[in-house]
């Protein structure tokens, strides 16, 4: 069989139909950037190429802070954007897995955080040398324990 370049189009094509099903069933997460923030688009972009729909928008400083506190985000334990899924917010570099383990377990909480903007964490440099950060969960009383963790790599 000779493989041509239109074989090797429609192969892509049929592989990429599974994932294009994904995206279209999958909750919408809206995030909230920081003006001209790089990494908050990289973020953005790493939902969407794990099936999430994703609807952005930009904040200036103090308007951004608000949102964040409007949806219960602890001052001390923020990041740059503030993503909305589902009534749950997700702070900062939040890895898809967590996410995904937050709209399953559904907990009683405000939702999760990533504080500060840790190496490694999606949309801030390979994972491969990531420093070890913590995911933290966000009571609605505003106390926070650790969700999941990340060791160093």
């Amino acid at each position: 069989m000779e493989l041509t370049r239109r074989a090797v189009l429609l192969a892509a094509a049929a592989s990429a139909l599974p994932t294009l099903g994904l995206s279209e069933n999958a909750p919408t997460i809206h995030v909230v950037e920081g003006s001209g923030c790089e990494c908050c688009k990289q973020w953005t972009n790493y939902l969407r190429e794990n099936g999430f729909q994703v609807t952005s928008e930009e904040r200036f400083g103090t308007l951004l802070m608000q949102h964040k506190i409007d949806l219960g985000v602890p001052v001390e334990l923020t990041s740059c954007h503030t993503g909305s899924i589902e009534g749950y917010f997700l702070e900062g570099h939040v890895p898809v897995a967590d996410i995904r383990k937050l709209l399953q377990d559904r907990p009683d909480a405000l939702g999760i955080t990533v504080p500060g903007m840790p190496f490694g964490s999606p949309g801030m440099g390979p994972e491969s040398q990531r420093v070890a950060y913590d995911v933290l969960l966000i009571g609605k009383d505003g106390s926070s324990e650790v969700f999941n963790s990340y060791p160093a790599a």
